[in-house]
């Protein structure tokens, strides 16, 4: 028994420090690749002439989008670029008073001369990826930029990105998210670094090294030819962008990503909302790679590349062998007691240096890379390790429901924007959480006790970690329950809101 323990231990340890090494190895392709990503800046710099400038359609998805849609329309009309070259498609599946503030923008915002198109769908099929789809359709421009609802586009975005469409291979330009409220907690400060890691390391590394890289869903821009050449938007996985990716480079087109380029938006404040944000991703990279990794492998893409995309897809399985370690780590302590060095060396030295050293390089470059001290990212790295692994059981659900079916509905994150609580995500009761919290409790203390004195401090991160995810979910549905309004107050908030509007909007 001892032997099949070591062993199945060690497989699930091999396989998540692999990940560790390629984080690693992503950290010295952004260093190697330096000159790449200077050029690049250097290249989408350059102003081109007012008559030489593409005519460019601006997409805006919404669905119930009440707090954000009228805040996302005044900055978009903001954009500096020429009012004839410029179209705004409003597309619309709301199915609450959003229409009615998208609609009353819009006509308004017209008459300082922008061309804005407002298109409302009687049903959501194909969610984002069929809006965009039926917008395209229809769109005046060559290029199509799309912005989410909880983004700010800033005036210069379309002048300092266009430039790269000189080039008839490039068919897609990527910029940085900023992030509008990372002050706001310690749950938005960790999540602005995940981002921060991926637009900052990834992106960058990938692009630099001429990997594949993906669409980010929103403040980037495509050329619609190169949307058309791989088959259009499709929605058979939840994450449309990824998909969409993959199938235009595989066709032949090259990717730019701009890191200087910021489009700030705004992060969940709430865990519930997390949750459903990652599960939707964590789910459709999985369905995305169940379509396209096969076609990848097969590709005449160089070995390099597609090694590089074979992480880039499935990085989401790492949830799954987190939980399983987490079960294995007690055991694992109790009959591998660490009676000698060569015994701490083997079992506790791998796990602290496969789990933490990488991160600590990862991070450390995304916040210096925007010039941000690198001693942030260390001080709040074990709060991210701690999240993550919070969200693991959660994120378990979605890898193994993207590897049974394909699509599923498209739960979209809510948005705080100018009202609270307008919007909120449901989440069930943790005890998943509960119950591994209280496992890696019991880690915790049969590290002291058997001597593995490395493994210490990644027990109690994960103990921290499942208790504190737990401990947010439980707390925010507390707090709803006590500010659910009764019957009367919504019948009265109803009728208190319904009728200014309706007189507002004539």
């Amino acid at each position: 028994m001892q032997l099949g323990l070591v062993i199945l231990y060690f497989a699930v340890l091999l396989l998540l420090s692999s990940y560790g090494i390629h984080r690693s190895h992503l950290v010295w392709q952004c260093w190697r690749h330096r000159r790449v990503l200077a050029r690049a800046k250097a290249a989408g710099e350059r102003q081109l002439p007012e008559g030489e400038l593409p005519k460019v359609t601006i997409q805006l998805p919404l669905f119930n989008e009440a707090t954000v849609a009228v805040r996302l329309l005044e900055a978009v009309v903001k954009m500096d670029y020429p009012r004839d070259r410029l179209e705004i498609q409003v597309l619309d599946d709301s199915t609450d008073e959003t229409q009615a503030l998208a609609r009353h923008a819009v006509e308004r915002l017209r008459q300082t001369g922008v061309d804005l198109v407002y298109l409302h769908r009687v049903d959501r099929v194909g969610y984002k990826a069929g809006a965009l789809d039926a917008g395209q359709k229809v769109a005046k421009g060559e290029l199509i930029a799309v912005f989410d609802a909880d983004f700010l586009p800033q005036p210069d975005f379309l002048r300092r990105v266009v430039a790269h469409f000189d080039d008839p291979r490039v068919g897609m330009v990527q910029t940085r998210w900023g992030h509008l409220n990372r002050e706001h907690s310690t749950l938005t400060a960790v999540q602005a670094l995940m981002l921060d890691g991926h637009h900052l390391v990834e992106n960058r590394a990938r692009f630099g090294a001429g990997n594949l890289f993906n669409f980010s869903g929103t403040g980037g821009i495509w050329r619609k030819e190169a949307i058309q050449a791989a088959g259009g938007w499709q929605h058979d996985t939840l994450t449309e962008d990824l998909d969409l990716s993959y199938r235009a480079q595989l066709a032949g087109y090259r990717f730019v990503y701009r890191d200087d380029v910021v489009s700030p938006a705004e992060l969940p404040e709430d865990v519930s909302a997390l949750r459903a944000q990652q599960y939707r991703w964590a789910k459709g990279t999985v369905q995305t790679a169940r379509k396209l990794l096969g076609r990848v492998l097969r590709s005449n893409l160089s070995l390099s590349q597609r090694l590089e995309a074979f992480f880039h897809l499935t990085p989401h399985f790492a949830y799954p062998l987190m939980i399983v370690l987490s079960v294995l780590l007690l055991p694992a302590l109790i009959f591998l007691p660490a009676t000698d060095t060569r015994t701490m060396l083997i079992v506790d030295l791998p796990l602290v240096i496969g789990t933490t050293g990488s991160l600590a390089t990862f991070y450390m470059l995304a916040e210096s890379a925007q010039g941000r001290s690198r001693w942030s990212a260390l001080a709040r790295l074990p709060m991210l390790i701690a999240l993550g692994a919070g969200l693991a059981p959660h994120l378990t659900k979605a890898v193994f429901e993207g590897l049974r079916q394909m699509s599923g509905e498209f739960v979209r994150t809510p948005k705080k924007g100018s009202k609270e609580g307008r919007y909120r995500a449901r989440a069930a009761l943790p005890t998943a959480e509960i119950g591994l919290a209280l496992l890696s409790v019991l880690s915790v203390i049969a590290s002291v006790q058997t001597g593995h004195y490395f493994a210490t401090p990644f027990a109690s991160l994960l103990a921290r970690g499942y208790g504190y995810v737990a401990m947010l979910v439980v707390t925010e549905q507390a707090r709803r329950r006590r500010e659910a309004p009764t019957s009367s107050e919504r019948l009265a908030d109803a009728s208190s809101t319904e009728t200014p509007l309706a007189i507002d909007l004539g």
